[in-house]
């Protein structure tokens, strides 16, 4: 299928590893111009040459990273027509393990940095009449995970964001949507250690999840053809959810 999006301008934040790079690789393969950022210069320079992406060196935790990336990318490739929000996940632990400077590094790094790249390819979008936000949270924002307090906490935050926002800018031909991966095999499941054999007998499909089948639920949201798809929160997850 042609998803109606060759030539379309994206910036896919966190892209250089794991789940950014599967959606910055099937942007590509529809023929979209992809600019990923992420910290690690060497990697992402690596990620950028194969996937003939702009590669942007930022770090999105600081304070007007997410924004100046943003305005990199548009300096860059042009106006923004697509925005892949992809911070990573924050640290794991229970409430009684987070310190105030816990809480406000993942808030800075998780929630102020979605806020930042949102607000500067927003405005553009709108005027355009033309418009694509995806943000990548977890299933942890609709079913809390044990010791992912963090995670838990903001990224439920971050799909009242998504819901509220969609509603503000749809009929400006925007939309703005969450994505959530379930048990996927990246960096950030192995670094949790948890025991694949004991997920993977809780999933219906039976199966961990493939980078590429997270990457090609985001191509499709940054489609034309996802045009009447707005301010949802849709889970990619073989099942795992519980909740209707």
């Amino acid at each position: 299928m042609d998803l109606g999006i060759a030539n379309r301008r994206a910036l896919v934040m966190g892209g250089s590893t794991g789940l950014g790079k599967a959606i910055a690789q099937s942007l590509t393969q529809e023929k979209a111009r992809v600019a990923i950022c992420a910290r690690g210069a060497e990697r992402l320079a690596a990620t950028a040459s194969q996937l003939g992406a702009e590669g942007i060196v930022s770090d999105l935790s600081r304070p007007g990273g997410a924004s100046a990336a943003v305005a990199e990318a548009e300096r860059r490739l042009g106006p923004l027509d697509i925005l892949v929000v992809n911070t990573g996940g924050p640290p794991a632990g229970t409430f009684a393990d987070l310190t105030d400077d816990s809480w406000r590094a993942a808030f800075e790094a998780l929630w102020m940095s979605s806020v930042g790249a949102i607000r500067g390819a927003l405005t553009g979008m709108r005027s355009r009449q033309w418009g694509r936000v995806v943000v990548v949270t977890s299933i942890a924002a609709r079913e809390p995970v044990s010791n992912l307090f963090l995670s838990n906490s903001l990224r439920a935050g971050l799909h009242g964001l998504v819901n509220a926002l969609s509603k503000e800018v749809a009929a400006d031909g925007v939309t703005v949507n969450a994505l959530m991966p379930g048990y996927t095999m990246t960096e950030r499941l192995q670094d949790l250690r948890l025991d694949e054999s004991a997920l993977t007998a809780q999933i219906p499909a039976r199966r961990l999840g493939r980078s590429e089948d997270f990457g090609a639920a985001a191509a499709f949201l940054c489609s034309q053809q996802a045009n009447y798809i707005t301010g949802q929160a849709l889970a990619c997850d073989g099942g795992f959810l519980q909740a209707i």
